[in-house]
């Protein structure tokens, strides 16, 4: 089987063009003034085969980015050929190289098992504020303003015009647990139902009568890209987070969600719980 281009390979030549596009240089003239051909420039841009880390730094320069982010890219574009990726909070990525809004740019579905917090695409801005500061006790409000700003603008890919399908599976001590006060859960829970009816979106509840299940380890998201060899795990962990993308892994997860889909209630019951929880809040 193939290897799809990496996490890392993936951001990397998405935010190269964006620069690119931005200085509004052609493909021909920002690669003659690095020394590569346009066709090797439009490779690097298109996530195709490998890249030299002092190219990258050159393109940097000519694009007029900020010391930071150019040694972001350039870290990038050192790493980029190693699967899986651990990111962390602290890791000096710029705020226009945000990884899921690079990776949700290409994905046909996502599969989301919630067992703490509602999953970020479904949630309202309240409660991403509450998880947020509850999460990240030391940030100030400027940084969780910031972490929600993207949470809200990966939630545009709802509204595409061929929007990618949803499925959620989220377990019942989520949505039973009060994040931000009786108003923002009550708004939250209203949220759910509201984009359950969505026709590309599906959620369902892992109720608690369920017992044992498999993934007790914790919540994950499946992102699949147009073929499998472009699928990535990710899992949001303390302090950053984990992206996957070993066929094992991917394998490993893909057969955690079935198995959790299987014992979680069906569509129809599911929202008419969240309705009624959603009720009894009031």
């Amino acid at each position: 089987m193939p290897v799809g281009p990496t996490t890392r390979r993936r951001q990397l030549g998405a935010d190269l063009r964006r620069l690119r596009e931005l200085k509004g240089m052609s493909l021909e003239d920002a690669g003659a003034r690095v020394g590569i051909s346009k066709a090797t420039l439009s490779r690097y841009e298109t996530k195709e085969g490998t890249v030299k880390w002092p190219v990258v730094d050159a393109l940097c320069r000519e694009y007029g980015t900020s010391s930071e982010e150019r040694h972001a890219l350039v870290e990038l574009a050192k790493g980029a050929k190693i699967q899986g990726w651990w990111r962390s909070l602290a890791d000096p990525i710029p705020e226009s190289m945000n990884l899921m809004l690079t990776l949700e740019d290409e994905v046909v579905r996502e599969d989301h098992y919630a067992c703490a917090y509602v999953p970020g695409l479904l949630q309202t801005r309240a409660y991403a504020e509450a998880v947020h500061r509850a999460s990240e006790v030391e940030c100030a409000e400027r940084e969780v303003q910031y972490m929600v700003d993207i949470r809200m603008k990966r939630q545009e890919i709802l509204q595409r015009e061929e929007p990618p399908r949803i499925w959620c599976v989220i377990d019942e001590a989520a949505l039973r647990r009060q994040v931000g006060g009786a108003e923002t859960m009550q708004g939250q829970l209203r949220r759910l139902v509201a984009v359950s009816e969505l026709p590309h979106v599906n959620v369902q509840v892992l109720p608690f009568a369920t017992g044992a299940h498999a993934a007790a380890v914790g919540s994950f998201a499946i992102l699949r890209g147009p073929s499998p060899e472009l699928d990535v795990v990710y899992m949001d962990l303390l302090g950053g987070g984990l992206f996957m993308e070993k066929q094992a892994e991917l394998d490993r997860y893909r057969l955690a969600f079935e198995y959790l889909s299987a014992q979680a209630l069906d569509f129809e019951s599911s929202a008419e719980l969240i309705d009624r929880m959603s009720r009894e809040s009031r």
